[in-house]
């Protein structure tokens, strides 16, 4: 099934995640790349801060991953999202897909699947590349780049 035909479908307003086929699940990332990026989790409090710091695989200009069927294998720490880790993923940007219809609330209106235009996901200051992503090296000190999202789901 191509994408405009899920769009029009608009399937994730009647379709658990849990009954969503492959191609349903997949159109449902908007691109923004934030999962890309890399986080920081506090051991005390389980906090997480993302940085601007992001996944050598990751293309910030396409919001795509360059090597996406082996992105498990190119990096080991990159986990599938599945419907059980959406559940337990609480680092998940608040303005993901997943998320939001996991939470019970929709997706909002620069959402490609709303908006018809995967570039809309950037032009609403979501997507990874607002952020002035660097190249993740061994030189860099993480905390340096830590960012603070936008809540943007609207």
């Amino acid at each position: 099934m191509d994408f405009e035909t899920l769009r029009a479908s608009r399937y994730w307003e009647t379709t658990p995640l849990e009954e969503m086929n492959r191609a349903q699940w997949e159109a449902l990332c908007d691109g923004c790349a934030l999962c890309c990026l890399v986080k920081l989790e506090c051991e005390d409090t389980g906090e997480v801060d993302y940085t601007r710091v992001i996944c050598p695989w990751s293309d910030p200009g396409t919001g795509r991953c360059t090597d996406y069927p082996n992105r498990h294998v190119n990096v080991p720490e990159c986990v599938p999202l599945t419907l059980e880790r959406v559940r337990e993923f609480h680092w998940l940007p608040p303005t993901c897909a997943y998320r939001l219809l996991h939470e019970g609330r929709p997706l909002p209106d620069w959402h490609p699947l709303i908006s018809g235009r995967p570039e809309s996901v950037h032009e609403a200051g979501i997507g990874v590349g607002n952020y002035d992503p660097v190249p993740l090296t061994a030189e860099i000190d993480l905390e340096d780049f830590i960012i603070e999202l936008k809540r943007h789901t609207g």
